[in-house]
């Protein structure tokens, strides 16, 4: 692997300036990229903003922090250190080395693994582009420009990729990356999570908890990938997604803690007229989001997953810790399906249910978050507890598609659910009220009264510290 080369117009680690066709193609896509950061990017004007930059792959440090303009960001492309004796670990190619270059047999199959993931990252950007106009302290204000830049390089990542293996379609689909926009009539982003809206805070809390904790299993697979340069790029990604997510887990606990307080403080579990997230508020955010980022996982189950499994395109999070054969030519999974019209599980082949696997393995990662919430309301010796709905709830993908549930798992005809989803799903109502809370706060330890401060602030740095330097 490449020292990484800083001096470039594109900083990277896989020797770019070596290769003068695919240096100048990537450097024609830039200014694409800058003209769609400008105009879909945060809209909030800024000076310069305290952000983590990525300056090494290897164990001695990969980030840099410093106040820098956005527009300046080092975005770069960056793999994971290489290993040479690498092996596939799993299906049919079980054993053999890495792929370096693209199996033409595969072909089609890897460039659209690549685009949907790409998708994904400039979409959160644009859902997000306007929130900076209501941030609750510049510590927050920070951490939303941090998730952005970094989706930002996500992005760079899986369009390198596109420019270095796939060829002219390869370019052609990394300028469709930024010709789709997040909720548009004419082209929307792919995955449909990806063209709900963004609006206030809360929401951005939840999508980075819940989606974005998508993305983290979705890469995980990916970084199983025979074709070696896909999984080194997903590997290094999945170093910035714990930040994201770190983002959302602490800003949901922080909205928990300050709504406990106030409930405390004033024994009432009537909120909101002291400014802060009823908790029943809080729990219709949590199902939505949880919910929505299901689908993302796909259906229950998959003949395209299953090929691309023993294509050894995409593996399982952490496939080699697993104890199996690796090859599932013969296992069984039990997934969650409608049976005689009623919701229930069927056993089925294991490498079609690969895509309940991964939610499953999703779910549970969820559920730690819940504990965290609940454990904050036990704190404050409140009865009050967070759930997950129910795998069938809100679904618009996957064998419940087609049907309504409760949170807790009843099947409902179409009046009980009318009757009861304003109780389970945010209102408008509900959203105006969250929205009338996004009063920004934009001095130095200032802090809305909706959420309680962080532990910590960034880098060893205070919360009360000049993150961001508004123009």
């Amino acid at each position: 692997m490449s020292r990484p080369d800083y001096a470039d117009k594109i900083p990277n680690n896989v020797a770019l300036a070596g290769d003068r066709r695919l240096q100048r193609a990537l450097e024609s896509w830039q200014p694409d990229f800058l003209s769609w950061w400008e105009s879909m990017g945060p809209a909030l004007p800024t000076r310069e903003v305290y952000l983590r930059t990525a300056v090494n792959v290897g164990k001695e440090g990969w980030a840099h922090f410093g106040h820098v303009p956005m527009r300046d960001y080092r975005w770069g492309i960056f793999l994971a250190q290489a290993d040479p004796d690498r092996r596939i670990a799993f299906g049919a190619h079980k054993g053999e080395p890495a792929w370096q270059q693209v199996p033409g047999e595969y072909r089609a199959e890897l460039q659209r693994l690549i685009v949907i993931q790409g998708d994904t990252e400039p979409a959160s950007v644009e859902q997000q582009r306007n929130l900076g106009a209501t941030a609750p302290s510049l510590y927050d204000l920070r951490n939303l420009f941090q998730v952005n830049v970094e989706e930002g390089r996500h992005l760079w990542a899986m369009v390198y990729l596109l420019h270095a293996h796939f060829g002219r379609q390869g370019r052609e689909e990394a300028g469709e990356l930024l010709h789709r926009n997040s909720g548009s009539a004419d082209a929307p982003r792919i995955l449909g999570a990806f063209n709900e809206e963004t609006p206030d805070w809360l929401s951005f809390f939840m999508f980075t908890y819940f989606t974005d904790r998508d993305g983290k299993y979705q890469l995980g697979t990916l970084k199983e990938s025979a074709f070696d340069p896909l999984s080194r790029t997903c590997e290094f990604m999945l170093k910035e997604e714990a930040h994201h997510m770190f983002v959302g887990t602490t800003g949901v606990d922080r909205v928990v803690e300050r709504t406990a307080q106030v409930m405390v403080e004033n024994d009432t579990d009537d909120v909101a007229a002291y400014g802060a997230v009823p908790l029943p508020v809080i729990q219709k955010y949590l199902n939505f989001h949880y919910s929505v980022s299901l689908d993302l996982f796909g259906g229950e189950t998959s003949a395209n997953v299953a090929n691309y499994y023993t294509a050894g395109l995409k593996g399982r999070w952490l496939e080699e810790r697993r104890t199996d054969d690796h090859r599932l030519t013969d296992d069984s999974i039990r997934v969650d399906a409608l049976v005689g019209g009623e919701i229930a599980v069927t056993e089925v082949p294991a490498l079609t249910g690969l895509n309940t696997d991964l939610r499953r393995e999703y779910t549970a990662d969820c559920e730690s978050g819940v504990k965290r919430w609940n454990r904050i309301l036990s704190g404050a010796n409140l009865p009050h507890r967070l759930a997950l709905p129910h795998v069938a709830f809100n679904r618009k993908v996957g064998a419940f598609a087609g049907i309504e549930a409760s949170p807790d798992g009843e099947k409902l005809d179409a009046a009980r659910w009318q009757a009861g989803k304003g109780q389970w799903l945010p209102t408008d109502t509900d959203k105006t009220f969250v929205r009338s809370l996004m009063q920004p706060a934009r001095e130095r330890g200032k802090i809305a009264a909706w959420l309680a401060p962080p532990r910590n602030g960034i880098n060893g740095r205070p919360f009360d510290y000049d993150y961001v330097h508004l123009a």
